[in-house]
């Protein structure tokens, strides 16, 4: 069974993913190729992701005892191109599977 802090791995990390496509691939599909389809496609899964994100930062964050602004900085780096790969490496990496 996945242990939260894994669970949070795997989110943070699909979460990632799922905004740089929506960002760089599907987003100048749909304007520069006049072809929504993409942002509908990766739309839902991604909003899903982050939610699943943000509540699993806050019981992890309970869990390993984060400062409120550590916490904050995991949460804020939701909305920032890159930031779950940041938190991985920076706050997640050396943390017991």
């Amino acid at each position: 069974m996945l242990s939260l802090l894994n669970s949070f791995r795997i989110i943070a990390l699909l979460e990632g993913v799922s905004y740089i496509l929506l960002l760089f691939v599907a987003t100048p599909i749909k304007y520069l190729g006049d072809d929504p389809m993409y942002v509908k496609l990766l739309g839902m899964p991604h909003g899903i992701l982050f939610l699943a994100y943000i509540v699993l930062a806050i019981m992890v964050g309970q869990d390993l005892k984060w400062k409120t602004r550590t916490l904050l900085i995991v949460l804020v780096a939701s909305i920032i191109p890159f930031g779950t790969f940041y938190i991985e490496k920076k706050y997640l990496k050396n943390k017991a599977l």
